[in-house]
């Protein structure tokens, strides 16, 4: 049996960045497990730009903003298995893996940082009705057709969801000739950034259709087309307003969730509203020496906190290595009036002096002039106004947080 101080399971972002933190913290026996061939995780297919901006300073594409990190996992020398697939994990932290190279391996860790993403929702799980042909996909899977694979997967497209992925698609499959015909979204409001919607559907002139979605696919080997239909307030399709579209492309971007299958089994409480771990800000999750970060715990808008959650993943990896955690120090945070989640849901009290914890947050409604308030009890510890908080963009609160007497903590948005 293999045995490493800290094991982290996914090759992405979040990982990548707490191999590198972790390693510039002290810690060497150092083993990165990936299930693709290269580093990167989904980074690899974004060739458009708008990553690192927070981090860096300047737009960079995925690819770019991936490299970085790549070249430092490198240069520090940290261990790496590609094309591993990670099977289990045990609450006494043995790992089970297999590749190609090795079979069946076994890994005892002292510490395991879990970062293995987030998968996409499928046509099953929006119910489309139908047959089964060919040319129904989704946003990622069409993404890396284009971009890594050199595949027109279409000529004429339809997609489905307004998630960013959706539409950063919508103006990629316009650049390759393939036409879009409109972009359909069940909710009354936008999915995905404003900022997508502006470059990538109205600069080139894509059609978006709120409060719609596609009941029906059509065709038997190849798709030839769909039925739309406007939805009510209930978000049931509305009969008299259907209508059928001509495509052979259908893409689906209906939503991400965070790949915690490991997760479950090992026995992490998971939080019912995000879909991953419940963690503290040092990103532990409920068994002691296993930690979440990036989108294994919650789907972030911004890779830059990605990145964030994994180095403060390595940091409380580091913490639990050296001096362990003190359970009786950990804290509630609540999510209040108009906030649909917090992360992490928890704090621990065992601060450094000047120490402060980051929580990510999702508004339940847009507002516009708002004001975030932190609140212990009737004691307001923190506020921040903003400008326009729309539920596709996370808001960012960092908090410098004292002994709050075993009080939660609330954080309302008004």
């Amino acid at each position: 049996m293999r045995r490493a101080d800290l094991v982290i399971i996914g090759g992405g972002p979040a990982g990548m960045a707490a191999a590198v933190k972790a390693h510039e913290l002290g810690i060497r026996n150092i083993l990165l497990l990936e299930r693709d061939h290269h580093l990167g995780g989904i980074l690899q297919q974004c060739i458009h730009d708008g990553f690192g901006l927070h981090r860096f300073g300047k737009q960079l594409s995925g690819c770019s903003y991936a490299q970085i990190f790549v070249d430092q996992v490198k240069d520090y020398g940290i261990e790496v298995e590609c094309d591993t697939m990670v099977l289990d994990i045990s609450k006494e932290k043995v790992i089970t893996a297999v590749n190609q190279r090795d079979g069946l391996i076994k890994i005892q860790a002292n510490a395991i940082i879990l970062a293995m993403g987030c998968r996409e929702r499928t046509r099953s799980q929006v119910r489309i009705l139908g047959t089964r042909p060919a040319g129904v996909l989704t946003a990622g899977a069409v993404q890396r057709y284009i971009n890594m694979e050199g595949w027109k997967p279409g000529t004429r497209a339809v997609i489905l969801g307004s998630g960013d992925i959706g539409l950063i698609m919508a103006r990629r499959m316009t650049l390759e000739g393939i036409s879009v015909e409109g972009v359909y979204e069940v909710m009354p409001n936008l999915g995905g950034l404003r900022r997508n919607k502006a470059q990538c559907l109205d600069d080139y002139e894509i059609p978006l259709h709120l409060s719609t979605t596609v009941v029906r696919v059509h065709g038997k080997r190849r798709l030839e087309g769909v039925t739309v239909a406007e939805v009510g307030a209930d978000r049931k399709p509305i009969s008299e307003t259907e209508r059928y579209v001509a495509c052979d492309l259908l893409v689906l971007s209906v939503g991400l969730i965070p790949e915690n299958e490991l997760s479950k089994n090992v026995g992490i409480v998971i939080d019912p509203i995000t879909k991953g771990p419940i963690v503290d800000d040092k990103m532990m999750t409920s068994i002691p020496g296993i930690f979440a970060a990036g989108n294994v715990g919650a789907v972030f808008d911004l890779v830059d906190y990605v990145s964030q959650t994994g180095e403060r993943a390595a940091l409380g990896a580091h913490q639990y290595l050296t001096t362990g955690r003190d359970k009786d120090a950990i804290q509630e945070v609540q999510a209040g009036k108009n906030v649909s989640f917090v992360f992490p849901q928890r704090f621990c009290r065992e601060k450094q002096e000047g120490e402060k914890a980051s929580f990510y947050l999702r508004v339940r409604k847009t507002m516009k002039n708002a004001v975030v308030h932190v609140l212990c009890g009737d004691e307001e510890l923190y506020s921040k106004k903003i400008t326009f908080a729309t539920p596709p963009e996370m808001v960012s609160v960092q908090i410098s947080l004292s002994d709050t007497g075993g009080k939660p903590i609330t954080i309302d948005v008004e």
